[in-house]
């Protein structure tokens, strides 16, 4: 069996080819090159840690990409730039994002929880839905949003 960290390198460099469009064809590829102890959850462990998000490449596929192949650095970029307009109706928040960026946004969103007010998300390729944990407070969990992109 090789090694772990081998392993990450290996699925990094598939994910950078931008052409694997299910989690099923990453395990395919993973095992073909030699990494025989690999399986769904696996892979899907493998692309929250990540941070990998289904886009649409180039040539317009939805394929998994790394932040970096969106030109987002994974910690360090300033999310704010990729959110073009946060609005609000008495039951819903939604947040417009560039192309592409709505699931990563959505990901740190959904990783907030309960405890910000978010009950949970909905992530397009440029649109987020957030359903609030309270649409009495939906103005508190609004103020929680624009304070992480303002």
């Amino acid at each position: 069996m090789r090694q772990t960290s081998e392993l990450m390198d290996f699925f990094k460099c598939l994910l950078k080819e931008e052409h694997l469009s299910s989690q099923s064809e990453i395990v395919d590829a993973l095992i073909e090159a030699g990494f025989t102890h690999i399986n769904q959850s696996k892979v899907s462990r493998m692309l929250s840690k990540t941070g990998a998000v289904r886009t649409r490449n180039a040539t317009g596929e939805m394929v998994y990409c790394l932040p970096a192949e969106l030109g987002i650095p994974a910690t360090t970029s300033p999310l704010k730039n990729l959110v073009v307009d946060i609005d609000r109706n008495d039951s819903l928040i939604v947040i417009r994002t560039s192309p592409g960026a709505a699931q990563l946004i959505a990901r740190l969103l959904d990783s907030m929880g309960k405890a910000e007010g978010i009950l949970g998300t909905i992530a397009g390729d440029d649109t987020i839905y957030i359903a609030p944990s309270n649409t009495q407070e939906i103005e508190a969990t609004l103020a929680v949003v624009h304070k992480l992109f303002d």
